[in-house]
């Protein structure tokens, strides 16, 4: 096989010719197309990147409000305990002090009744005591001055 020059000089310059032409028609639109694509993946990869912080910091914020609400919900919670606490103390206090009132009162209105027997305990008492006196005397006393008398002593007896 033998080289010939002749023929490496036409393939130069052929390849010449195509690289040329090659660069004015064909590398121009690709390359740019290449270079469209490039900033068409940066743009995703930069707009991926910007989804992906908005998403952590909306993550966050969701976090932060959550435990707000859970703050929020415990506090709720240890307000009605309280408040419940307060009105069941409320209501004991005033049925003690319902029950206390009822009582005072019974005790005023036995108090009451026990003064009305012995006044008309009293009064019978005197009553019969003039009548056993006169008909063991058999003479008509002052029934009046009798009842003063037994009346004094009745006093005389309840003060001791």
């Amino acid at each position: 096989m033998s080289w010939h020059w002749e023929s490496t000089v036409y393939a130069i310059i052929a390849f010449g010719i195509l690289y040329w032409l090659l660069s004015k028609y064909a590398f121009g639109p690709l390359f740019g197309v290449m270079e469209k694509r490039r900033q068409l993946v940066l743009e995703q990869m930069n707009t991926a990147e910007s989804s992906r912080k908005a998403a952590e910091q909306q993550m966050e914020e969701q976090k932060i409000a959550l435990q707000q609400a859970r703050k929020e919900a415990y506090e709720i919670i240890e307000q009605s305990r309280t408040t419940s606490s307060k009105q069941a103390e409320e209501i004991v206090q005033t049925a003690k002090s319902e029950a206390t009132r009822l009582k005072d009162d019974a005790l005023k209105d036995i108090e009451s009744e026990k003064n009305k027997a012995i006044a008309a305990l009293r009064t019978e008492v005197g009553g019969i005591s003039v009548k056993i006196a006169s008909k063991i005397i058999e003479k008509q006393v002052d029934e009046k001055a009798q009842e003063q008398l037994v009346g004094q002593y009745l006093k005389e007896v309840g003060n001791k």
